[in-house]
């Protein structure tokens, strides 16, 4: 899907300007960004000028949008502590962006000097001024927390760093017709299977496509994940009609190092193709809602909840640390709503 996004002034306020072809999964989601509006006369989507959302739709940053000398060291001395705690690339660049953000906030006070209420200043002057996100927010909190534990001379209580209310936002879920449909939307064996993969095994997209020939056991029906979300690995059971396609598909592809191959013979399928796979998908069978990868995962979850499986064993299917991660679960099943009836029907 292509795009392009620019800057534009509208009624004399500076907006992000969002300009593509009529897509109803971009508009979906852009609908789901804070302050996002139509213009019917400019025939654009706008957004809200923030970092965040130029950082969303790769415009450069804003001006004096650099840390002083001694926060470009503190952010380096940070990556290279997070790098030496085998955090994960994509968390190590989540939690310095972050603790960039709040230095940046702070670019003419030593780090030494800064405090709780300085926190609490920085959410109320800059999230909540600029309309960021309680997820961003978090996001913040969470770098400057761990930031704060590595270093020694500081006036900043950790333990006290406040978080932002989260918001209960339920999982999106889609019916089993709906997954019947998307599974079955394509004829190539390749996209049928990795998507009949996330869904049969609750499987998070780097999951699928970490997966090698040998983490399948066809013998005892499981699949093992390696170094999952949280340097976990974790077994999940294979379906016997899963083990039959992945027979078939195996001969036909032969992959020599990941399951899941791309282009390139040893190197992984891309994500950004395997989420084109799904789009194609619900294009074929007329799905408009937003659906991404992970709904899969999450349809999973609540089809085995509504089928009756313990919620601990599904826990420890999903690598869920917290058994409450898996209770929200509890809320999108509709078997024991279903079963209510409306007061009205007695009228």
């Amino acid at each position: 899907m292509k795009w392009e996004s620019k800057l534009i002034k509208y009624k004399g306020i500076v907006r992000i300007a969002v300009i593509f072809e009529k897509n109803a999964d971009l508009i979906a989601r852009i609908k789901t960004i804070a302050g996002s509006r139509w213009s019917q006369s400019l025939g654009l989507w706008h957004l809200p000028d923030t970092e965040e959302n130029r950082l969303r739709f790769k415009l450069p940053p804003h001006s004096q949008s650099i840390p002083n000398e001694e926060g470009i060291e503190a952010i380096e001395k940070f990556k290279q502590w997070l790098l030496s705690k085998r955090y994960s690339d994509s968390t190590i660049k989540t939690y310095s962006e972050a603790l960039k953000s709040f230095l940046v906030f702070y670019r003419e006070k030593p780090i030494t000097e800064i405090t709780n209420e300085d926190v609490i200043l920085y959410n109320n002057e800059y999230i909540l001024k600029n309309n960021l996100s309680a997820s961003y927010q978090n996001q913040i909190v969470n770098a400057i927390k761990l930031y704060f534990q590595t270093i020694r001379d500081t006036k900043m209580v950790v333990n006290k760093i406040h978080r932002p209310k989260r918001s209960k936002v339920l999982p999106n879920v889609l019916s089993k017709e709906e997954v019947k449909a998307i599974l079955e939307a394509h004829s190539n064996i390749k996209h049928k299977m990795m998507l009949s993969l996330i869904y049969s095994c609750g499987l998070r997209c780097g999951e699928l496509l970490a997966l090698k020939p040998v983490h399948i056991d066809s013998k005892r029906n499981i699949v093992l994940l390696k170094n999952s979300k949280g340097k976990k690995d974790r077994l999940v059971p294979l379906s016997p009609k899963i083990l039959e396609m992945l027979r078939a598909y195996y001969s036909i592809f032969k992959p020599t190092n990941y399951l899941f191959e791309g282009v390139i013979s040893g190197e992984p399928y891309s994500e950004k193709s395997l989420q084109s796979v799904l789009k194609q998908a619900l294009k074929k069978v007329k799905i408009t809602k937003p659906v991404t990868l992970h709904w899969l995962r999450h349809s999973y979850a609540t089809h085995l909840l509504e089928s009756g499986t313990d919620l601990r064993y599904i826990q420890e299917l999903l690598g869920h640390n917290s058994s409450k991660t898996t209770e929200i679960y509890t809320h999108v099943s509709t078997k024991s709503i279903q079963q209510i009836k409306s007061p009205f029907d007695d009228l």
